[in-house]
């Protein structure tokens, strides 16, 4: 954490100010709603403990349904310049590692005063959405409210509970109509998808990590895979950032978006679906790229979350940008999207503090409390430090993958190249799901590329695993 110039610890001052926030925020302002009868829930990992949104689908009118996103009121008790907001500028993210957590924020804070937990009273920004059957936004408002969290809920549970695999987990059984509730916010949210898909959105399986432990000790990195749940979050939360995004610019106020450029390793996108015997436009294309896709995903299912890997790193990486109302912006290539921030967890990116302290402001007719140089310049520490941040995560990964494989000097994987440059050749194995770096037989070896490997090394203090090209049986 240090070397990537974050700091893992809190200072006496960030401590000082803490102890003194004694209660969640509360305000008398009559331009607050009360919506904590509304049947709010959140929907998260199983161990997550710093819940930043909680959605709840309104009316089902004939042709259209309300969903409201509700957004924890970080900024009521993290004010810009404190002590806490300080730290939090330097980190500008919540650090997940397979060893420990790094919070952005005090536990005290991101996991109770500002967290949306179960059975408290919080204060909300509330985007409100009118999302018609064919998935468009009609009508949108976004406003303070205090909100209260009927069920805390994880994904795994929800997606089997929707997908009719299992029975409703027990907190969403215990709150008479959340099951009619989450049923229809799960119809909204398909709908949402639809009409992204239809726009070029992408549909990519990456299978992320998350380490699994028995009794204390490391046992493997597990996929986490994708799941119904997720996705209903994940649209949600595209389409609250949106209206966000849209919002600001009504009001003429500067903003960070979230952006995803145009690939410049198209070629070699197009030269996978060549090899696959697929024909791409010479140009990017996010909707034929996409139908590409989902071709691949039928017919050669098993195989998807490498292709979706070699893809995810030929688009590059997603940045934060300063957006000038009126001025040219780049959109979200992946997600097929011109207006996109990040508004929806504000108790772990600081970006989305930021965006919540402009929104704010817009909503009360002020000024932004942010000049547009100030922006320009979180964006470009933010975009370091989210690349720290990965950098970081990915290493403690790797010295937990070298001490699973440590054992298993000179066994042979499937791989699938994931980066080739001058700085090396990596490829990604499974069982456990890692990286490691080809420092033999790597030559002429490019990105998406399936390739034998034979593991010949492992260093678990500096988290390297080194793989050779395996030879082909004579």
């Amino acid at each position: 954490m240090r070397e990537r110039g974050f700091l893992p610890d809190f200072s006496a001052a960030v401590l000082a100010e803490t102890a003194e926030l004694k209660h969640a925020a509360a305000t008398p302002d009559a331009t607050v709603r009360d919506l904590r009868s509304l049947l709010w829930a959140s929907i998260d990992n199983d161990d997550s403990r710093d819940l930043d949104q909680l959605s709840v689908a309104g009316r089902d009118g004939k042709d259209d349904a309300t969903v409201l996103v509700a957004v924890a009121d970080v900024d009521a008790l993290v004010r810009k310049g404190s002590q806490i907001d300080e730290h939090a500028a330097t980190n500008t993210t919540s650090v997940y590692t397979a060893a420990e957590i790094f919070p952005m924020l005090p536990e005290k804070l991101s996991t109770n005063l500002t967290s949306l937990n179960p059975d408290q009273d919080r204060l909300a920004v509330v985007v409100e959405m009118t999302v018609s059957a064919d998935g468009s936004i009609s009508d949108s408002a976004i406003y303070r409210a205090m909100v209260r969290n009927h069920a805390k809920l994880a994904y795994n549970g929800v997606a089997a509970w929707l997908e009719g695999t299992a029975p409703a987990p027990a907190p969403l059984a215990a709150v008479p109509g959340l099951d009619e509730q989450l049923r229809r916010q799960s119809r909204v949210a398909q709908a949402l998808k639809r009409l992204r898909e239809t726009r070029g959105s992408l549909q990519l399986d990456t299978l992320e990590t998350r380490p699994i432990f028995s009794d204390g000790t490391l046992a493997d990195l597990a996929p986490d895979a994708s799941n119904r749940a997720k996705e209903l979050i994940e649209d949600f939360m595209v389409a609250a950032n949106g209206v966000v995004a849209r919002f600001l610019a009504s009001k003429a106020m500067p903003s960070l978006r979230r952006v995803l450029r145009t690939p410049e390793r198209w070629e070699r996108i197009v030269a996978l679906a060549a090899q696959a015997g697929e024909t791409l436009p010479a140009v990017p294309d996010a909707v034929a790229l996409d139908a590409f896709l989902q071709r691949r995903r039928k017919a050669a299912p098993d195989g998807f979350a490498d292709l979706s890997l070699a893809i995810v790193k030929l688009l590059g990486s997603g940045e934060y940008a300063l957006e000038i109302p009126g001025e040219p912006a780049p959109g979200h290539f992946a997600l097929a999207v011109k207006d996109y921030t990040h508004s929806t967890a504000p108790n772990r990116r600081f970006p989305d503090l930021i965006t919540q302290r402009i929104l704010k402001a817009a909503l009360a007719g002020q000024r932004s409390p942010y000049a547009n140089a100030e922006l320009a310049a979180l964006a470009a520490h933010c975009n370091e430090q989210q690349r720290n941040a990965a950098k970081v995560e990915r290493r403690v990964a790797k010295s937990a993958a070298a001490l699973l494989l440590s054992s298993r000097i000179g066994a042979n994987f499937n791989g699938i190249v994931t980066g080739a440059s001058d700085k090396g050749t990596w490829v990604r194995i499974s069982g456990p799901t890692t990286e490691g770096r080809v420092v033999k037989g790597f030559q002429g070896l490019d990105v998406g590329d399936r390739v034998p490997v034979e593991l010949i090394h492992t260093d678990v203090d500096r988290g390297y695993i080194d793989f050779a090209v395996a030879r082909k049986p004579s």
